[in-house]
């Protein structure tokens, strides 16, 4: 071996060292011909001709946000009341005792009445973590939305379209590159000034299933891939998510979670494995991460559930309650506001701003929302 070689296998050694471990994504054809990836762009992440990805093992960690903060503010400034005691003051008016809010239940009942069978946590392949945040956003806050007569239909968001549109069209350039991330204020851009492409079959593209090779490539060449021309940003722009609102503290995202807003949360904080008596996991260690917040409970531990994207057998431990989704797990009040305070995690909402609404495990809504109901993300016929 040449010492040329040597330095170019040294630096692809580097390189999946530095992403996790990962072996390089297989060259994935979208309906154009490309050609394969050069050098220079093999060094860079991109994916290679003739490697598949590594299957890893449950708890593999396997992160992706990559804060912008110049970016990030940019967006605040664009939004017309960008937090969200400025768009939802509502959520905050005196309702009596805090109550116990377990939205993943919605998506249960949604997901087994559209698909019949059991709903069970996905797993990233890649530095996609985003994308799976603002998905099960999405995906929690429709199902409320179907189950209680403002969407007709109910289908699971598609991750690689808003990865993808997230590091492209969001940002406003040519190509994401091939190293992975992305970071929140991108994800709420994308969300709403374009909108979400579901888990369905569209012209020339199956996205039933994940596909992290796919999220690869739509990460570099933006939501639809190369050679789409912008079919696919057309079908996200009949569902854009009709607000998103900054929230920076526990205070904020309790309400908006009570009120069927689940909150993605982008921060730099890590948990333990192992979940403790009361289902809580410590913190521990950084994540550069995105996950989703979609449960709240107070008394004399107050937390929110927050639902990560490694599959369900990543944590384990005790539960509360016995049903919460494997691959959840609570976390403390302090270490949610530090989490916050990042100023990088939105509630999402489908509605006109985020009215006020009575969340029920049973009945799921027992009032109507209060102001304007116009749906935008609704699944219409």
């Amino acid at each position: 071996m040449t010492n040329q070689q040597k330095q170019f296998t040294s630096a692809i050694s580097l390189i999946l060292l530095l992403t996790g471990g990962l072996a390089a994504i297989s060259w994935l054809q979208t309906g154009s011909e490309r050609t394969a990836p050069t050098p220079e762009e093999v060094r860079q992440g991109a994916p290679s001709a003739d490697v598949l990805p590594a299957a890893g093992e449950p708890g593999e960690a396997l992160f992706g946000y990559d804060p912008h903060p110049e970016e990030q503010r940019e967006f605040l400034r664009s939004l017309p009341k960008p937090t969200i005691r400025e768009a939802g003051p509502g959520l905050f008016q005196a309702i009596g005792d805090p109550q116990e809010v377990l939205l993943y239940r919605a998506l249960y009942k949604a997901y087994e009445k559209k698909y019949g069978n059991a709903w069970v946590v996905g797993r990233q392949g890649i530095g996609d973590c985003v994308s799976f945040g603002w998905a099960h956003g999405a995906d929690i806050h429709l199902a409320i939305m179907y189950l209680r007569g403002d969407s007709a239909d109910f289908k699971l968001v598609a991750t690689e379209s808003i990865y993808g549109g997230s590091r492209v069209e969001a940002r406003g350039v040519r190509t994401g590159g091939w190293s992975d991330g992305s970071y929140g204020a991108a994800a709420a851009k994308w969300v709403r000034e374009w909108g979400l492409v579901f888990r369905d079959e569209y012209d020339g593209v199956d996205l039933t299933t994940y596909s992290s090779r796919r999220a690869k490539d739509w990460g570099y060449y933006g939501n639809g891939g190369q050679g789409d021309h912008g079919k696919l940003d057309n079908e996200a722009k009949k569902h854009p998510v009709r607000d998103v609102a900054l929230v920076t503290n526990f205070d904020e995202a309790a309400a908006a979670i009570a009120s069927g807003y689940p909150v993605p949360v982008c921060s730099g904080q890590g948990f333990t494995s192992r979940r403790d008596a009361d289902g809580f996991a410590r913190a521990a260690g950084s994540w550069p991460h995105c996950m989703c917040f979609i449960g709240v409970r107070h008394g004399d531990r107050p937390g929110l559930l927050c639902l990560n994207s490694w599959g369900p057998s990543w944590i384990d431990g005790p539960k509360y309650p016995d049903d919460m989704p494997d691959g959840s797990f609570w976390v403390d009040r302090n270490t949610v506001n530090r989490m916050l305070a990042g100023r990088d995690s939105y509630c999402v909402s489908g509605y006109g701003g985020f009215p006020f609404q009575e969340i029920n495990h049973a009945d799921w809504v027992l009032a109507d929302p209060v102001g304007d109901t116009e749906t935008h993300f609704a699944l219409v016929p």
